[in-house]
């Protein structure tokens, strides 16, 4: 017994102590009402529908056992089940409740779990728009059908259970008779279950007639629609009458059931019900089939054409796409004289500042230069930022944090792990579209402790997306600060964040919730000490706001003396009607997803979305703000209305903030997979599909997926000054040429802040696409002979950066920068740059200035295949022939094949002999790019 106590009493602590823990959390970060609120949802909830089931069942239960026949009139058959009757008879008083309690359990359970349909109901906000087939507004869709279904099911549950649970005890004690001559059932029998079938049936008319509206929101198959969702032709004229005729039929079949009472017989409703099922066989599935193949199927461009045009509206309104339009442009750039090559050559500095530091590459070049000590570590995905020069100039910024690297610490213990090392220090930021003398980062904030460019701030990160281990802090352990050529700095947190572990109850709530018994008793933890959890961004924002979704890319920033995570957040619906689903998962996810940061991880099918609320959470004491940025957002209003006081008003975002807000990637995906069908209005071209456009897949890796949607400061043609926006490119189904050019506003500065603009390339002149233009790059024998020179130097790699592609005067530029990995070195470095335009010869040299020069013809190529003349108009600096650096590279091309040659033959002396003139031809190959560039006033890096 005691043993048993004892049991008992440590799984109520263990309960306890996620309760308890939870709640001292949400206390801490000051989100206490949301835990509440959701608390007491989730117990009403359980409460009102447990109670309600175990009620209705032990009624029903009780019921049958009250109208039992006599003992005396029992059959043999009944008679030889004496024996359960028996052996039921001692535990009668209890069977019942516990009956009652366990199926209340249970349906108590299942109803807690819809706290988030319930809160959406009881506070729905109209959208202000009505659906055309009912003239419902979107909220009915959106937040009551949703609970009316939830009510259906219960109610089906209920019924069912009372149905078996009713007939069991009928037959048990004489009710019901399977074997027995006579009267297979009691007159009391009778009446008890002819009104739960009726009410059963009743439910299923209800069934069909919410199901009418659950046509608006239905997904089906359209050839040229993935996702599709809403009614079709067949749906408004074959089954939504046929759902209708069911609900009559349906509600006639419960009225017989009811009559049973007084009737006593079964044959009627029997009738009833067989035609019930027959006429849902026929009215519900063959005349629908009948009409799709005879009416539809025939002429189905133009029956389905009213339909698809209300698609087409929802699907752009739900996924605010509504004001996207699609703009020609021509393409294909005539190369004239020598006056509009000048023009371009200007044109090409302002239209955009091209960024070489592709953040997704150069992560390696931080971590070996900037990491500093062996437990800090930068993300592999660095983030893009802006930030103001001197001058007051916007500068696009690659930027991370040193964050804790906990498999980094020399010793791994629980002290150090736990209470020494505990957090990161300082930002990293490079310029992106500059690079130092070599071709590593050009840093406007380095070092350790960082200093550079960037204004003053705190620069301790206890929150960061690599910081996925809790510490305690404040205590009599004292923290390492960070090391210099001095020796350690030692450190104790001052921030207000964290729980106390002062309170002994405290503590043995989070030994057991964290599996760790030290907690209850190290010496370590005494007065002041704070235990610090759930510290990445994400896990943050989503426990304070449960009701949204995550972008994936959280990033820094500095404001105000602070690094500040910025995290965008999404409020979504899956009841919008007529609008198309989509897979979140799927549609944000591309090549730079895999294992390089996280994405939008929700797998949910939803047909509505916006960026509803920007969150930030302060990387040194985790405090969490969430800001309305939608304001007519009916979603956003209707959790603001189930959480009052929980997201501030998007006049409370400060000036500094703001300047660093931007447009969300995870949207901007979403979005761009929409509008690869969805970018044409008119019906029969969406049917026909011949203007659908695909995701190229990124050509600068051999991953297969889609290529990533790219940060840079532009201008489209329609744009006076460059905006820091959000691009991407499409292609026609199925061809690797470009079909349009997409970019977004991405300052949220901008009055023109998200507003989509599409420029369609014509079909009748194709262009390039990125997969053709890669291979132009690749395919040209001067850039192969060149790079393939690079790459077996060392054995080095080529790495390609973001392919950038952006509108130019009629025509596309696309730029690449090329990273070179030595075997030596494990980052890679800016040592050359690719540029194509039009017709024109792509270029590769060793910065984007001299590339933009020589590819709009305003100099010669560096260096210039045998027999190739210079481009028309160019300069036609040329050093003697003998000390070019064509000529150099390929004498040390050479060179390094007779030594390779000589030492798999094991002639060391040919190896020594070839080594030396391969020396010899890159110290001419050096010094005649050294003349060249001198003379040209060009440099490298740029």
């Amino acid at each position: 017994m005691t043993v048993g106590v004892l049991a008992v009493l440590a799984m109520l602590f263990v309960m306890f102590s996620g309760f308890w823990t939870d709640w001292l959390w949400y206390r801490s970060v000051k989100y206490a009402s949301v835990f509440t609120t959701t608390l007491w949802t989730k117990i009403g909830l359980f409460a009102v529908f447990g109670v309600l089931m175990a009620v209705v069942v032990g009624v029903n239960i009780w019921l049958a056992h009250r109208l039992r026949p006599p003992l005396s009139a029992m059959s043999m058959e009944q008679q030889s089940l004496d024996r359960y009757r028996m052996s039921l008879a001692p535990f009668k008083k209890w069977v019942l409740p516990a009956i009652s309690v366990v199926v209340g359990l249970v349906a108590g359970a299942s109803a807690s779990g819809e706290w988030r349909t319930w809160l959406q109901w009881i506070n729905g906000v109209p959208f202000g728009q009505k659906d055309p087939q009912f003239g419902k507004d979107v909220a009915f869709y959106a937040f009551d059908l949703p609970w009316y279904r939830f009510l259906l099911s219960f109610g089906f549950a209920a019924a069912v259970l009372c149905l078996v649970a009713a007939a069991l005890t009928h037959y048990l004690y004489g009710g019901l008779r399977l074997t027995s001559p006579g009267s297979r059932a009691t007159a009391a029998a009778t009446g008890h279950l002819s009104v739960l079938l009726g009410i059963f049936v009743s439910l299923k008319a209800v069934a069909y007639w919410l199901d009418r509206y659950g046509l608006a929101v239905k997904s089906s198959g359209l050839r040229s629609a993935d996702g599709w969702t809403g009614l079709r032709y067949v749906d408004a004229n074959a089954y939504l009458p046929a759902k209708t005729i069911l609900f009559f039929i349906a509600a006639i079949c419960a009225v017989l059931f009811f009559a049973t009472l007084w009737r006593r017989t079964w044959q009627l409703p029997v009738i009833g019900f067989g035609l019930m099922v027959l006429s849902a066989v026929l009215i519900g599935g063959l005349y629908p089939a009948i009409v799709q193949k005879f009416q539809v199927q025939p002429n189905e461009q133009a029956k389905e054409a009213p339909y698809i045009k209300q698609n087409i509206k929802a699907t752009r309104d739900a996924y605010d796409i509504q004001d996207s339009k699609v703009t020609g442009y021509k393409g294909d750039y005539q190369p004239g004289s020598k006056a509009e090559s000048q023009k371009l050559r200007d044109n090409a500095d302002t239209t955009a500042s091209m960024r070489l530091l592709d953040p997704n590459v150069v992560s390696p070049a931080f971590q070996q230069q900037q990491q500093v000590r062996g437990y800090y570590q930068f993300p592999s995905t660095l983030d893009v930022d802006r930030y103001k020069d001197k001058d007051g100039v916007e500068q696009d910024t690659v930027i991370g944090l040193r964050e804790l690297n906990i498999a980094g610490i020399p010793e791994r213990n629980w002290i150090n792990d736990h209470f020494k090392y505990t957090h990161g220090y300082g930002a990293v930021a490079a310029k992106g579209t500059e690079t130092a003398e070599g071709g590593g980062p050009k840093y406007t904030e380095s070092d350790l402790p960082s200093k550079g460019k960037l204004p003053t701030y705190e620069q301790r990160i206890y929150y960061g997306e690599k910081t996925t281990q809790y510490s305690i802090v404040g205590g009599p352990q004292k923290e390492l600060d960070y090391s210099d050529d001095s020796g350690e700095k030692s450190y104790t947190y001052q921030g207000k964040s964290g729980v106390s572990l002062a309170n002994p109850v405290n503590r043995a709530a989070y030994a057991v919730a964290f599996g760790e018994p030290q907690i209850l008793y190290s010496g370590a933890i005494g007065d002041g000490s704070k235990i610090l959890y759930n510290r990445t961004p994400k896990e943050r924002v989503e426990a304070v706001a449960p009701w949204l979704t995550i972008d994936g890319d959280a990033y820094p920033a500095v404001i105000n003396g602070r690094v500040q995570w910025i995290v965008d957040a999404y409020t979504t619906s899956n009841g919008y009607p007529y609008a198309s689903r989509t897979t979140l998962g799927d549609t944000t996810a591309d090549s730079l997803t895999n294992g390089q940061r996280a994405v939008m991880a929700q797998q949910n099918q939803v047909n509505y979305i916006r960026n509803s609320v920007k969150a930030t959470v302060d990387a040194y004491d985790g405090s969490v703000k969430l800001y309305q940025w939608d304001k007519a957002d009916p979603v956003l209003k209707t959790w603001m209305k189930s959480f009052p006081g929980t997201v501030e008003p998007r006049g409370k975002i400060s000036p500094q903030l703001m300047e660093h807000l931007r447009y969300p990637q995870d949207l901007f995906k979403v979005q761009r997979q929409l509008l690869t069908t969805y970018h044409v209005t008119d019906p029969g071209t969406f049917y026909t599909g011949s203007e659908r456009w695909q995701i190229p897949n990124d050509p600068t890796n051999k991953s297969g997926n889609s290529v990533p949607p790219y940060y840079l400061s532009m201008k489209m043609p329609d744009q006076k000054d460059q905006t820091f926006s959000l691009t991407t490119t499409f292609t026609p189904n199925k061809r690797d040429n470009l079909g349009a050019f997409m970019a977004v506003d991405a300052n949220a500065t901008s009055g023109d802040y998200g507003k989509i603009r599409i420029l369609k390339l014509p079909s009748e002149t194709p262009v390039p696409g990125p997969q053709l233009v890669q291979s132009k790059f690749n395919s040209d024998p001067q850039i192969a002979n060149e790079l393939n020179i690079l790459k077996k130097f060392g054995d080095s790699e080529i790495e390609y950066g973001n392919l950038l592609t952006v509108p130019l005067d009629g025509g596309l530029l696309y730029v690449e920068p090329v990273y070179l990995r030595g075997a030596n070195t494990n980052y890679p470095l800016l040592k050359k740059v690719l540029v194509s335009y039009g017709d024109n010869k792509p270029v590769l040299e060793n910065s984007l200035k001299d590339a933009l020069d020589v590819v709009f013809g305003k100099k010669a190529p560096s260096s210039t295949a045998p027999g190739e003349e210079p481009p028309a108009g160019g300069e036609t600096t040329q050093p003697p022939s003998d000390q070019t650096v064509q000529e150099a590279l390929t004498d040390a091309q050479k060179a390094y094949e007779a030594g390779e040659k000589a030492r798999v033959d094991g002639d060391w002396s040919a190896y020594g002999d070839a080594q030396k003139k391969l020396k010899e031809a890159l110290d001419r190959a050096a010094a005649a790019e050294k003349k060249a560039g001198g003379k040209k006033g060009g440099g490298s890096g740029g």
